[in-house]
């Protein structure tokens, strides 16, 4: 890995990738980078666009180009993946190979209860769902992707973790 510490926040969506991923950051003194941003600005298109035009198999194809070429850089950062990055093509193996994986583990009800009040955000899995459907939908999300979550080198578990916890568990992984 070099001197470069670099580190992919995986977890479903609404489990905090972004707003930790952004606190952990700061904490660290590193760049913040979220995947979903990288892919949009360099398809020059939004993700839902993306999927809407060209289809997952494209939206997937071109995460894991941008992942695999980030992966790449000669820098330490913190990296919010999308919620069904580690999932496809290989990606986890990839993201153990070259980073720190850091799963976020949140209740179900916390991340349902999170993505209802953010109906606002740019979200097309969720957006037209009720609160009981977003629950659902994320049950099956979890029962599909919890096998590659779950191959992260750091799980942190519950609602409320902080980045100084986090920094503490990685200095002492990275000390054994």
């Amino acid at each position: 890995m070099g001197n470069d510490l670099k580190i992919v926040l995986v977890g479903l969506p609404g489990s905090g990738k972004s707003t930790f991923g952004k606190q952990l950051a700061a904490v660290l003194q590193f760049p913040y980078y979220d995947l979903d941003t990288l892919i949009e600005a360099r398809s020059h298109m939004s993700i839902s666009d993306i999927f809407s035009k060209y289809g997952e198999g494209e939206f997937r194809k071109q995460e894991t180009e941008v992942l695999r070429n980030f992966l790449n850089r000669e820098e330490s950062y913190v990296l919010a993946s999308g919620g069904g990055c580690p999932c496809f093509n290989d990606n986890m193996d990839l993201i153990n190979e070259k980073s720190v994986s850091v799963y976020l583990d949140v209740p179900l009800e916390e991340i349902s209860m999170r993505l209802g009040l953010a109906k606002a955000q740019n979200r097309p899995m969720f957006s037209g769902l009720d609160q009981g459907e977003i629950t659902l939908k994320l049950k099956s999300l979890l029962v599909e992707r919890d096998y590659f979550y779950r191959q992260s080198i750091i799980k942190l578990s519950g609602e409320d973790f902080s980045a100084e916890l986090l920094v503490s568990e990685l200095i002492r992984l990275l000390k054994s």
